[in-house]
């Protein structure tokens, strides 16, 4: 398996198949948006993005405890891009909901973060992504030095937790909560095997 995963075919096909959700929205919201978007194009775009970043941040923090359970390394050399389609997505919720739900009025879009918690903690977790995303470069490792880069990286796991519950305040609104039980089982295990780990070292 690892054989296979180094093969120069595997880089680009994880590339597309990341891209892939966002091309069918992008044609989706061009073409027909009431039928393939649903009676309400705009939220279907807010939320689908968002979830899109949720499911993104798994799979990255899945790649080292799926290394350790496979012995598969060669999985290390897609986290990077795992990471940077997580910033990706959650820059275009943010994007959307700014430009969809608020009509790009800047004013309007700081109250609403100020007013709403579910937005001031999604707002939180994209900026606190920010960082993570500047330096995922080899020049910033060098720069960083590996030791104060890792230390600067672990901040995804605060990033993952306030996106979260993002996500579960969002939901509660509707009472719909099945999904939240879904991420959040996911998220407990990838961080709780961390701190396993760290422990049992």
């Amino acid at each position: 398996m690892n054989r296979l995963l180094l093969h120069p075919a595997v880089r680009p096909g994880v590339f597309l198949f990341s891209l892939a959700p966002f091309l069918w929205l992008t044609y989706a919201a061009l073409t027909d948006p009431s039928g393939l978007l649903g009676a309400n194009p705009a939220e279907t775009l807010i939320r689908d993005t968002g979830e899109l970043a949720l499911r993104f941040l798994c799979a990255t923090l899945a790649v080292t405890p799926l290394r350790y359970w496979t012995g598969w390394q060669a999985l290390a050399r897609f986290r990077r891009m795992l990471g940077l389609f997580a910033f990706f997505y959650a820059t275009l919720h943010f994007l959307c909901f700014a430009w969809l739900d608020m009509g790009l009025d800047l004013e309007a879009i700081l109250a609403d973060i100020v007013k709403r918690p579910f937005i001031l903690v999604g707002t939180a977790a994209l900026l606190g992504m920010l960082p993570l995303a500047a330096t995922s470069f080899n020049r910033a490792i060098k720069a960083l030095g590996a030791r104060r880069w890792q230390s600067l990286h672990r901040a995804v796991y605060a990033v993952a937790g306030l996106a979260l519950l993002h996500f579960f305040w969002m939901r509660s609104g509707k009472n719909d909560f099945g999904d939240v039980a879904i991420y959040g089982t996911i998220l407990a295990v990838l961080l709780g095997w961390r701190v396993w780990r760290r422990l049992t070292s």
